[in-house]
Order: structure tokens, then sequence, then C-alpha cells
């Protein structure tokens, strides 16, 4: 029975060595790359985020490349022609812990035997944080660097409160992993959009001087807003009260609005009426439209000494003139008030005269002005039997007036219903209103 026992022990050791040693299979295969990107011998190989092997030897080229000699587990071999290889970290701010990330081919493609080699093409080296930050400017990295030293002061103190926050760190991922699940569920609308964000990016990337002179102005609010600290201090403590005083506002609305429909329900009955009333606005608006112009014309026409505005303007020194003539001439035009008041009144007539004789008196009445010249026929008297009786030329001409050398303003016309002619100026003109035709 000893004898069995020790057989069966070594038998089991002999599997479990085989299992260690020979590893239950799988395939060697060489993989090219520009630099070994500090990896060691015994890092993993995964695939997916499984190890499915590992890093078993690592040598220079010819060309000083980096051949990486790798075990593949028999669960994934033997791999197929359109495999890459790539170099990865679980961060960029680890310089260890290196792996390399195997993508198999598809199983269609003809299989790598044992021992092949990947060429450069087919595989991809780390991108160092160092990297990255080479590939930012001079300006870019300042301020990456600032931002991080930002965001470390603005931490400071709070190192209790942030560990609680990254409690919430797991179901934001799982909330993450469904939003991304949702967005990508309907692939032409989500390539759709990845296509428009593209041209929308590259629109964008057209205006990089512009956007950096907009970060750069955006930098400079932000500081002035931070150096006006004490005032938006100042603001927030006085907000209570303005949100009080508009509370208060708020809550007095209702009445006002109670008030203002009231308003609006007295003034719809005088919405037509005021409807009627535009309406037949409308054509005097249109007729008067012409006259404004002529106003403004008259009022302001290009160029100068022309219109009124030119006149009045001249006026100051016109007075300034007479003011510094000589006194007799000043003293002259006093005196000789009095005696033109009297013709202020008739100055239509005596404008009238000096410019169109005939028009002026074609105001008074249809048949013409003052003057005038009409004939003049002997009258006939009615006789016996209702026969008409020549008279003589002396009472042909009886019925006319002469003499009539101190008529009022609109004598000639006929008497206006509202007693405005003829004009006397409150009895303040020396003239006879009797004297009419």
């Amino acid at each position: 029975m000893r004898i069995i026992a020790v057989g069966a022990l070594a038998l089991v050791v002999l599997a479990l060595a085989y299992l260690l040693f020979a590893g239950g299979g799988g395939a060697t295969y060489h993989l090219i790359f520009p630099e070994a990107g500090q990896l060691v011998r015994g890092d993993q190989v995964q695939v997916g985020g499984v190890p499915v092997g590992s890093v078993t030897d690592l040598s220079l080229t010819k060309d000083f490349k980096a051949d990486v000699t790798i075990r593949v587990d028999s669960s994934l071999t033997p791999l197929h022609e359109g495999t890459t290889a790539q170099v990865r970290v679980p961060s960029l701010s680890s310089v260890a812990n290196r792996y390399v990330a195997l993508a198999p081919g598809p199983n269609n493609k003809a299989s790598l035997h044992d021992g092949a080699t990947l060429p450069a093409s087919a595989t991809k080296p780390v991108t160092d944080l160092d990297q990255l930050f080479n590939a930012l400017n001079p300006k870019t990295r300042k301020g990456l660097s600032q931002f991080i030293q930002g965001t470390a002061e603005s931490y400071a103190g709070a190192g209790k409160q942030l560990g609680e926050s990254t409690e919430y760190f797991g179901p934001f991922l799982s909330a993450s992993d469904h939003f991304f699940s949702e967005l990508v569920r309907d692939q032409p609308v989500f390539t759709n959009f990845l296509v428009e964000t593209a041209k929308a990016v590259t629109t964008i990337g057209a205006r990089a001087p512009q956007l950096s002179s907009l970060i750069e102005n955006a930098n400079t609010t932000f500081t002035a807003i931070g150096d006006e600290q004490s005032n938006f201090a100042a603001g927030l403590k006085q907000l209570p009260v303005a949100l009080r005083a508009g509370n208060k506002t708020f809550a007095e609305l209702p009445a006002t609005f109670k008030d203002l429909k009231a308003l609006v329900d007295a003034s719809k009955p005088t919405s037509k009426p005021l409807t009627t009333l535009f309406e037949r606005l409308r054509p005097l608006l249109t007729t008067a439209t012409p006259a404004v112009k002529n106003f403004n014309s008259a009022f302001n026409r290009p160029g100068a000494n022309n219109d009124l505005t030119d006149i009045v303007r001249i006026l100051p020194v016109l007075y300034t003139q007479l003011t510094t003539a000589s006194p007799a001439v000043v003293q002259g035009e006093k005196e000789s008030v009095p005696i033109t008041a009297f013709f202020g009144p008739y100055s239509p007539d005596l404008v009238g005269t000096l410019r169109t004789f005939g028009q002026s008196g074609a105001y008074y009445d249809a048949n013409g002005g003052y003057a005038r010249i009409s004939p003049v026929f002997p009258s006939f008297s009615l006789g016996e039997k209702n026969t008409l009786t020549p008279t003589s030329a002396t009472a042909a001409l009886a019925p006319l007036k002469s003499g009539q050398l101190r008529r009022c303003p609109g004598a000639a016309a006929k008497p206006a219903a509202d007693g405005s002619s003829p004009f006397t100026d409150n009895e303040l003109l020396s003239c006879d209103p009797a004297q009419v035709p």
C-alpha cells in the first residue's frame, strides 16, 4: 500500500510540474517594437484586459529595434494574420507595470505558426506621459501646470470631503457605462453624430488663433472677477434682502394684475371707435405727408442760407448789427413803430399789391378784389302797363359809393357769421367797419 501511495504522489507531482512548466501548451511569438517601452520579463500579455500569457525574453534586432518574445496560452493559439500588439500601462502616471495588449486577427485569416514574428507595422509602442507633455506647446504646458496647481490649492484642507466624494465614483462609472451603451445603440445616428462632430471640430480647429485669444481674454476676465471677491461677497450678503423684497413684490402682483384686467375690460368698448378713427385718419396722414415733406424742406433744406433754420441762426447776428448801428437810426425805428403799427393788419394787402395786384384782390369775393372795373348801364324803371322806362345816368350811379378810404380788413367780403370780419382788432384799429361795398 505504501508503494501505491508513493506512486500516486509522484504522479500528482509530475502533473503539477507539467502544468507549471509546460504551461498547458500554447505558442511563442516575436513582436518587433520601435522600442521596448520599459517592458521586462514576466510582464503580462492581455487580450481585452484578461491575462493570456507573459513576456519571456527581450532582445535587440540588427536594425536596433526591440524583439519582444511572448508566450501565449493554448486557449488563444494559434493567432491569425491581422493580429496587432501594443505596449500599455494601467495609468499614465505609472512608469512600471507595463503589459502587452494583443488584438487577435479574425479567425478566417491564415494562422500564425509557433515562433512567428509580428513586424513593426503591426505593433505600437507605449505612449509615455512625457511624450504627451512634449506634444503641447510651452504656453499650454504652463497653463496645464497652473491648472494642476490651482486644483491642488482648491482641494487643500478638503481631503476628507474629497474622500467621501470618491464613494460615488463607482455609481458614476455604472451610470456612464449605461449612458454610453444607450449612446451607441443606434449605430447610424451615432456615426452621423461623430461625422458632424468631426466637421465641427475641424471648423473650430481652423479658428485656433481666435480661440487662443478668447481663452486669454477669458483668463483676464476671470482674473478681474477674482479681484472683486469682496464686492461679490457684499452682493451675496445683500441678496437675501433683495429676494425678500422681490417676494413682497410678487405677492402684490395678483392685485396689480386684477386692476390691470379691469382697465383692459374698461378699454375694450373704446377699441372699435379707435379702429374707426385710425381708418379715417389714414387718408389725412396720406394727404399730409407731402405737406410735412414741404415743411421739412422749408425748415431744413440742403445748402446754406435757404431755409427757416438758417434765418433763425442769422437773427442773432442781425440783432447785434442793429444794436450797434447808429443811435439816430435806432431812435428813428423806435419812433416809427406807432406809425407803422397801423399797417400791420393790412400787411397781406400790401404784400399782395407789391407782388400781384390782381391776385391779392381775388382773395375777397368771387367777383374780384378791392380794385376792379365793372360796366354800369342805365337802370330801368317799371312804368305803366308793365313797361320799362330807362332812367338817367345820374340815377344809375346813385347806388354806388365812393370815398370809402377807411375800410377795415375783410370789409370787401360778406361779413363772417362768427363776427371775425370786418376785423377791427377790438376797435384798436382806426378804421370804419360800416364802410362796406
